[in-house]
């Protein structure tokens, strides 16, 4: 079966086409936008109309795509930035009016779940033991620990992100106080977790995607190193147009990454990036596979 998932996220929306069959994901489109909705939110926590209706323009596009594309099912979610929005329903009433679609405002514990089953589903070898499944948004990170077999036992959402870390930087690139000030908080978002053991890790989200371009698909303490050099040794801009990154991308990397570095460190492992997450999840579901 043919199905899409439409992720509206604190810094990107993105629509995933893909088939779904026997357990397994064959991706036909994919789209992005960056909306980083989690910047715009006002003082009083709520999204000006402004980014409301440049959100609902986007998913409409998305939708149009998605049924050209031949998706028989669509399903409309989204994460930590609308969850958390003292307006969300503005946001999930503009959507149904322009772009015609219902959206699922996810709890932690669904982002987690999914992302879970997305990240695991979509691994090219199946590991035995308990799987860590770190996904960094905007706003938040959820950690999901299980088993293929048996699905999540342990599950948290942290209030920590790449949107969050970047909004502090003073500095572009951001200076040795600004890295040293994101990696004090990431660490502390972590510390008081009481995280069962896990056998392997497994990294998903915008951040975690990037990565290979930069320094291949595994995360560890080194790699961290050589990847914020990378990123801190020009502005943004710059960085992007080296390593063919989106600008918007280039300027949240270097907080995700030390979100991703911090979960590293509480496991206890190196982070694999993963091939799926929260969008593969909802399509595996859609497809009677979740």
């Amino acid at each position: 079966m043919r199905c899409a998932c439409i992720d509206i996220g604190s810094n990107t929306t993105r629509l995933l086409v893909a088939e779904a069959a026997r357990g397994r994901l064959e991706t036909v489109l994919q789209q992005r936008a960056f909306t980083r909705i989690a910047h715009r939110v006002d003082r009083l926590g709520a999204i000006p109309e402004a980014a409301i209706a440049a959100v609902a323009d986007i998913v409409a596009a998305q939708r149009a795509a998605a049924e050209a594309a031949g998706a028989e099912q669509l399903r409309v979610v989204a994460t930590a930035a609308i969850r958390c929005a003292a307006n969300r329903g503005a946001l999930v009433a503009a959507l149904r009016d322009r772009a015609g679609v219902d959206v699922t405002v996810l709890s932690a514990d669904d982002e987690g779940r999914l992302a879970f089953a997305g990240a695991t589903r979509t691994l090219e070898r199946a590991p035995e033991g308990a799987i860590a499944v770190v996904d960094v948004g905007g706003m938040s990170t959820e950690i999901a620990i299980g088993t293929i077999a048996g699905g999540v036992d342990w599950l948290r959402s942290f209030p920590v992100g790449s949107g969050l870390l970047a909004g502090r930087c003073r500095e572009d690139p951001p200076s040795r106080a600004d890295v040293d000030a994101m990696i004090a908080a990431a660490d502390a978002a972590f510390a008081a977790a009481d995280m069962p053991r896990a056998d392997h890790a497994v990294a998903v989200g915008g951040s975690a995607a990037s990565l290979p371009t930069l320094v291949g698909p595994v995360l560890d303490g080194e790699v961290l190193e050589r990847a914020m050099s990378k990123l801190g040794a020009a502005p943004a801009a710059v960085v992007a147009r080296r390593h063919g990154l989106a600008p918007e991308r280039a300027e949240l990397l270097p907080a995700g990454i030390l979100v991703l570095g911090a979960a590293g460190r509480r496991l206890g492992m190196p982070l694999q990036i993963g091939r799926g997450g929260l969008r593969e999840g909802v399509v595996l579901e859609l497809g009677g596979a979740g």
